[in-house]
């Protein structure tokens, strides 16, 4: 019966959060509604809301999200053609469980780990 799941995770400005999933990963925000403290926003089938947590400490915040990409070696391209930072313990590689993965960290440390299977 479970159709979907859309992560929440913490952010500290909202403005700073919808630059970065906008302009560096391609993502949109959805919905026409803007709710104070709370972000929604979409790329293609992902969605990921986002709440306000002011007080948080990047360095201790622990969020995590894995998405599946169908090709991840272009997704890859369009975000170094846009200068995104890539986690330096995270670039583009084939993983031993058959995945072929890389990883980016967000203003708040939420970590995105996306991966294709081979």
């Amino acid at each position: 019966m479970l159709t979907d799941i859309n992560p929440k995770l913490p952010m500290r400005n909202k403005k700073v959060t919808r630059e970065f999933y906008l302009n560096r990963l391609g993502f949109n925000q959805y919905g026409n509604v803007d709710f104070d403290g709370y972000l929604m926003i979409e790329k293609d089938q992902i969605q990921i809301h986002f709440f306000e947590f002011k007080e948080l400490n990047p360095k201790e915040n622990y969020g995590q999200v894995y998405i599946r990409t169908d090709n991840i070696d272009e997704f890859y391209k369009s975000l170094l053609e846009k200068q995104t930072e890539i986690h330096p313990n995270g670039k583009l590689e084939i993983k031993p469980w058959g995945q072929k993965e890389f990883a980016v960290l967000d203003p708040d440390n939420n970590l995105l780990t996306f991966g294709q299977n081979i």
